[in-house]
């Protein structure tokens, strides 16, 4: 079998934190039953990286969701846009090499091909403004290949410095 795209793992993960909510089965069990497919250490290492950070992180993720909703339960929320939401918002967060546009544009074509038409402005909306939210309160850690947005927007002074150098400093 080929290797599988990022985006693939990424539906994979989506898959299997549905599959963990909706049937509760532990989430060893699910993974067993549906990353089989993963065959690469490095993705293999990603979903589980990912599953782990959305199930570990869920109440903080879910806080960031909540919000830049306004009156609005998550409860209400479809659970396959919470799960793709909560996918993006721990990236942002937890994976310091992936940059954020890369983050927020694959959760809202997997939101567009997996949700309600709505889904991916709903989505994009939301991912956005916890990433502003981030970048104004100096929370956001990205090296390597996640710096990649943050080259063109900075001052010349600024340049060498990396967001963890950044964070660092408070003003």
């Amino acid at each position: 079998m080929s290797q599988l795209k990022r985006r693939d793992v990424r539906i994979k993960v989506m898959q299997t934190l549905f599959a963990h909510e909706m049937s509760q089965e532990p989430i060893k069990k699910v993974k067993a039953d549906l990353l089989t497919e993963i065959k690469e250490e490095e993705n293999i290492e990603f979903a589980n990286n990912l599953i782990d950070y959305v199930l570990k992180n869920e109440k903080l993720l879910d806080s960031y969701i909540l919000d830049k909703v306004v009156n609005w339960e998550l409860e209400r929320m479809a659970l396959v846009d919470k799960i793709v939401l909560r996918m993006g918002v721990a990236e942002l967060l937890y994976f310091p090499e992936i940059p954020p546009k890369v983050s927020i544009n694959e959760a809202i074509d997997i939101s567009k091909e997996y949700c309600t038409r709505n889904s991916g402005k709903f989505v994009n909306g939301i991912l956005d403004a916890v990433l502003d939210e981030l970048k104004r309160d100096n929370k956001l850690v990205k090296s390597g290949r996640g710096l990649v947005n943050f080259k063109r927007k900075e001052s010349n002074g600024e340049k060498n410095a990396t967001a963890k150098e950044k964070i660092g400093h408070k003003d």
